[in-house]
């Protein structure tokens, strides 16, 4: 077994090598918003509803509807 390695606490530190630096936050939306919107919209393709007001009686009237829109076949442009 090694003995433990001693540190001496009062010597000065003469060289510091590279800088630390901040961390990207990886959400952060930077540069272009409406590039990176198309960029994501070609992507995942978008979520076939048609434009309009819909009217529901409930929230989950409106949550049914939306699902099965969303999860129906695609028709081919």
């Amino acid at each position: 077994m090694k003995p433990p390695r001693l540190v001496n606490v009062e010597e000065r530190i003469d060289r510091v090598v590279g800088r630390r630096t901040q961390a990207r936050d990886p959400l952060a939306m930077g540069g272009d918003r409406r590039a990176d919107a198309r960029a994501w919209q070609r992507a995942l393709g978008g979520i076939p509803v048609a434009r309009g007001v819909y009217r529901f009686r409930t929230h989950e009237e409106a949550d049914e509807w939306l699902w099965r829109t969303i999860a129906r076949p695609r028709t081919t442009r």
